[in-house]
């Protein structure tokens, strides 16, 4: 799944959940959740065995989408500006949304081959439930759309 989905949903997870201790690991956890709705990625990993490296089209697709998520995940943490303890968890649980695939970055960019990383990357791998791209992309929409939604109810 995209970055920008889980972000909104890190967040959603924050404005709802006053306590740090509980919102931190509900983002993260959500993280494994979503990868299981059908969605549709760059292929860095295939594109990583194949070149050696992903695609540039690919990485402009990935670089986009988390200039997108930090966009919407600043944004939405603006509008707790005046209560700084939630704004910290809502960026907390933002990250922690996103960790598992920013762990993987070393992987694909630095081409970084350490076995553990390599296993954390093939094990995210496995958890994926891959859509084309239309379909792909209207389950993360309604995904960030229903998030927007909780935050705002």
């Amino acid at each position: 799944m995209l970055e920008t989905p889980h972000v909104v949903v890190g967040a959603a997870i924050a404005t709802k959940v006053v306590s740090p201790a509980l919102a931190i690991p509900l983002a993260l956890a959500s993280h494994f959740v979503l990868d299981k709705v059908p969605h549709w990625n760059p292929h860095l990993f295939t594109e990583t065995q194949k070149l050696g490296h992903p695609a540039k089209k690919s990485t402009f697709v990935a670089v986009a989408d988390v200039g997108l998520a930090l966009v919407i995940g600043l944004f939405i943490t603006s509008r707790f500006a005046t209560q700084p303890e939630r704004a910290v968890t809502i960026l907390a649980c933002c990250l922690a949304s996103v960790l598992p695939d920013i762990v993987k970055w070393p992987y694909y960019y630095l081409k970084n081959r350490w076995e553990p990383l390599k296993r954390w990357v093939l094990f995210e791998r496995s958890l994926q439930v891959n859509a084309t791209f239309w379909p792909g992309m209207l389950t993360q929409l309604l995904i960030i759309a229903t998030g927007f939604w909780w935050i705002s109810s």
